[in-house]
């Protein structure tokens, strides 16, 4: 699993030997059994983790009791909730497995004490970021710009495999629709 940490971060940007084993060093084995949370909503996070095996949904939950899925994790995948983690502040997005779950896991604060130490370890940090940034920016504009077919099709190029492992009202749900209407989406597209 660390050797799949290795490649994955090494993918991100270069990072020195010395810097990469250090940080290597901070990530313990954890396994997450399907329906169990690696964030909770209303915790304190300290933690981030390495998707090694899984996937893991980014959620909350609206004053109504609706829940609406932000993101899909699939493994190699970085999580964390990293507003709770850089604000010190209550969680507000959950994070559950929805299969069962391999990570590797570490402490936010060993981890910001070797940017303090390895300046690329601080450049991979913000790499990661901004990849976040730009991803999240992304499935805005696509929310607000997008018909639900197209929203679909993205869903179906960006998570392959994805529609197969989990159940459908989770898609429906990431897609901002109702189930029903994801029905209909992948019954016409059968057809066509």
């Amino acid at each position: 699993m660390k050797l799949a940490l290795k490649a994955y971060l090494e993918g991100v940007c270069a990072i020195k030997p010395d810097a990469m084993e250090e940080l290597i060093g901070c990530f313990r084995p954890f396994k997450l059994p399907k329906n169990e949370y690696f964030a909770r909503e209303g915790a304190f996070c300290n933690q981030v983790g390495f998707l090694y095996k899984g996937i893991i949904r980014a959620y909350f939950v609206n004053e109504g009791g609706k829940e609406y899925n932000k993101q899909f994790f699939m493994a190699p995948s970085i999580i964390g909730a990293y507003s709770s983690i850089l604000t010190n502040q209550a969680n507000k997005i959950a994070q559950q497995a929805l299969t069962d779950c391999e990570l590797l896991v570490a402490s936010y604060a060993d981890i910001e004490r070797l940017y303090q130490k390895h300046h690329s370890l601080e450049h991979l940090g913000r790499k990661i970021a901004e990849f976040y940034f730009l991803e999240k920016e992304q499935k805005e504009l696509e929310m607000g710009l997008l018909d639900a077919d197209k929203r679909y099709e993205i869903l179906q190029d960006r998570f392959p495999g994805l529609e197969s492992t989990i159940p459908q009202y989770h898609i429906a749900s990431y897609l901002g629709i109702s189930a029903t209407q994801l029905s209909r989406i992948r019954r016409k597209k059968s057809e066509g």
